[in-house]
């Protein structure tokens, strides 16, 4: 079972922003942010998407990103 629960885009995009995370560029639901130690990171979800915990799990891979975040 996956520590990690369903969320929505929108909160898991206002928690990537609490961790240092901030948007570089935008065109649609495709987002550019960057952080100043882990680099950039594409998010592409519209806000009212839910993500799953696979996703939410291999976004947390890339970026860093724990469920206590959530």
């Amino acid at each position: 079972m996956s520590q990690w629960p369903s969320s929505k885009a929108k909160r898991v995009l206002k928690a990537l922003q609490r961790i240092g995370y901030s948007v570089k560029s935008q065109r649609g639901s495709h987002m550019q942010l960057v952080h100043p130690d882990r680099g950039e990171y594409t998010f592409a979800f519209h806000e009212t998407d839910e993500i799953g915990p696979v996703m939410l799990a291999k976004i947390g891979k890339k970026t860093g990103l724990k469920p206590e975040d959530l």
